[in-house]
């Protein structure tokens, strides 16, 4: 049985898909960071060495779409995106675990 198939990702500049992905990667390295969810503290220092590599890359992209006029983030389309790249369960792993319910 094959998995349900992903809805397609919307239209997006070369610009956008940069940002969307390299967003995507620093959100990645900040929940291998997260104490609260780790396990070691190597697989942690390894993240945070790749993670200023990673936020200049978003800067970039951030700038090309600047540069190119690109003046408005399209917040819907961007973040049906960051849907269908399973953006919100890859975000929770910045935030906080649920507490102890005693």
């Amino acid at each position: 049985m094959l998995p349900p198939e992903l809805p397609p990702l919307p239209a997006l500049t070369r610009a956008e898909g940069d940002v969307v992905d390299s967003y995507l990667q620093v959100v990645d390295l900040l929940g291998r960071i997260n104490p609260a969810r780790g396990s070691d503290t190597y697989s942690a220092l390894r993240a945070a060495q790749a993670l200023p590599a990673r936020v200049a890359a978003l800067r970039d992209a951030l700038t090309a779409m600047h540069a190119r006029g690109e003046t408005e983030l399209h917040t819907a389309t961007l973040a049906r995106a960051l849907r269908v790249l399973d953006g919100e369960r890859r975000a929770g792993r910045v935030t906080m675990p649920p507490g102890d319910a005693t």
